[in-house]
């Protein structure tokens, strides 16, 4: 059986929720290993706090059949505009079979420049910033283009770990995680999309996350300008 390599990279500020909903998917299969890839090995701390563990480095990872980038608070701004980082992302997105992001995550896939000329999706707040940066966004869960797969908001990481499941180990590999889990969402509230949460909430958490928003968008232009000059 051939053993399957997933990884996700993670970094200080990252959501952690991006990062473990779809690691308990894909490390349930038998013949996959999940490494998650920093830049040291010491500890990090995400954004809500919880301390997270790289188990490789930039350096030696190995090649990957699926890299996954989550998405994250501040830190992700610096993240964004870091060449090694960047560089590693081109780097295994020319060998794995799968190039997939969760929540923002498409945005550090897109400063490297692993995005432009595919679909792809991201949280719902911040699908005009995407856009920016030449991608061509979609208002789905789960967004498959080609060798790219793309996740929503931060819990589309399970859908997107089933969904990756589904490619490399087959229908009943994914289903049988899926039921291991218990994935049948009920949810107390019908509030997970800005139209079915209503314009009072939506509005109420636009203006709490708007530090995040401001930060991501001159970011966002920032890296879009750069991107011009070297085209």
């Amino acid at each position: 059986m051939t053993l399957l390599q997933f990884g996700f990279l993670i970094y200080p500020g990252v959501i952690q929720l991006d990062v473990t909903g779809a690691y308990q998917v894909l490390a349930f299969p038998p013949n996959t290993q999940v490494h998650l890839i920093w830049k040291t090995l010491d500890p990090i701390v995400s954004n809500e706090g919880l301390t997270l563990i790289p188990t490789t480095t930039l350096i030696d990872c190995p090649p990957l059949d699926a890299i996954c980038v989550p998405g994250g608070g501040m830190g992700q701004v610096e993240i964004m505009r870091d060449p090694e980082i960047l560089n590693f992302l081109k780097q295994q997105g020319t060998t794995a079979q799968y190039v997939t992001s969760i929540c923002t995550g498409s945005m550090i896939l897109a400063a490297a420049g692993l995005l432009q000329g595919y679909k792809a999706t991201c949280h719902w707040a911040f699908r005009e910033q995407l856009a920016m940066l030449g991608v061509e966004v979609v208002p789905q869960r789960v967004q498959i283009d080609r060798n790219r797969v793309t996740g929503a908001g931060v819990t589309s990481g399970i859908d997107l770990g089933l969904t990756l499941l589904g490619l490399l180990c087959g229908e009943d590999m994914a289903k049988m995680t899926q039921l291991m889990l218990e994935y049948s969402p009920e949810p107390p509230f019908n509030a997970g999309t800005p139209e079915t949460a209503g314009e009072r909430v939506s509005q109420s958490l636009m203006q709490f996350g708007k530090p995040l928003l401001e930060a991501f968008l001159a970011q966002t232009k920032e890296t879009a300008a750069h991107m011009e000059l070297k085209s």
